[in-house]
């Protein structure tokens, strides 16, 4: 009886290991990473705004301010309402390509969404209105319109479908407002290029959830001054969420951008 209950024993000692070690196991195990995959063709029509140098461009509802210096150049586009989603897709990314119309050029483009085409109600929707709503239309910048299509034809038929954002580096950053009160734009996103929801965590508070402000802003009304700060970032698309540790430093100041290293795919 001795010899069978210490074989008990020893099987309920390996049992207990293995689900212990199949606890700590499930604990530290690192999130899945989440890839965006294209999706399919849709049908829309594209037009541009601005002249060759793109400089209209600039700034636009999402508030990524200089588009040059913030990564995005001249490959860009502002959405119809029907596309824009309140700003829920600005920073998403779209390829693009002229069909059926004599203007054409062969092959694609792809642009990241960063303005809104606002509606035109004093024109007609199908001659004028092109981002009247429920229309799905992207306004593009004229470089980026020329590499699919004669610019003299001044509106086109086009094909658009969702694709990843490939982007160098980590999340940006960009802080607004004071101590007490503080709006961040979010830059340089990478998979599908939006954000759903944020928080912000001071080193001396917990998770605080941020409001979406606008575009690519989200704000947070509380005392954060003298603070190091890190973000817990969801994406709007996948729903995956990653967090940015120690993002700005105590002494962080609006008016600066905060690099990091980590990014959606």
């Amino acid at each position: 009886m001795a010899a069978f209950a210490h074989s008990l024993s020893l099987i309920s000692f390996f049992l207990m290991a293995r689900m212990l070690a199949g606890t700590t196991a499930a604990k530290v195990a690192s999130p899945r990473t989440i890839y965006y995959r294209p999706s399919a063709w849709e049908k829309a029509y594209a037009t541009f705004y601005g002249d060759e140098t793109a400089q209209e461009t600039m700034g636009g509802a999402c508030g990524y301010g200089n588009l040059f210096n913030n990564g995005y150049g001249t490959d860009t586009a502002a959405l119809s309402t029907a596309l824009f989603n309140n700003g829920y897709a600005c920073g998403q990314c779209f390829q693009i390509r002229c069909v059926q119309s004599k203007h054409c050029y062969s092959g694609f483009t792809t642009i990241t969404a960063t303005n809104i085409c606002p509606p035109n109600w004093s024109q007609d929707s199908n001659n004028g209105g092109w981002c009247n709503p429920p229309r799905l239309h992207f306004d593009m910048s004229k470089p980026a319109f020329m590499r699919i299509a004669w610019w003299k034809a001044g509106i086109v038929p086009v094909q658009y479908r969702r694709v990843p954002c490939v982007r160098k580096g980590g999340l940006r950053f960009s802080f607004q407002g004071n101590g007490y009160w503080l709006l961040v734009y979010v830059m340089n996103v990478g998979g599908g290029g939006d954000i759903a929801s944020m928080s912000v965590k001071g080193s001396k508070t917990g998770w605080i959830s941020m409001s979406h402000n606008w575009g690519a802003s989200y704000q947070a009304f509380a005392t954060l001054g003298g603070q190091s700060l890190s973000f817990r970032v969801t994406s709007y698309t996948t729903k995956q969420t990653i967090i940015a540790s120690n993002v700005a430093p105590a002494d962080w100041r609006v008016g600066l951008t905060y690099k990091t290293n980590v990014n959606f795919h």
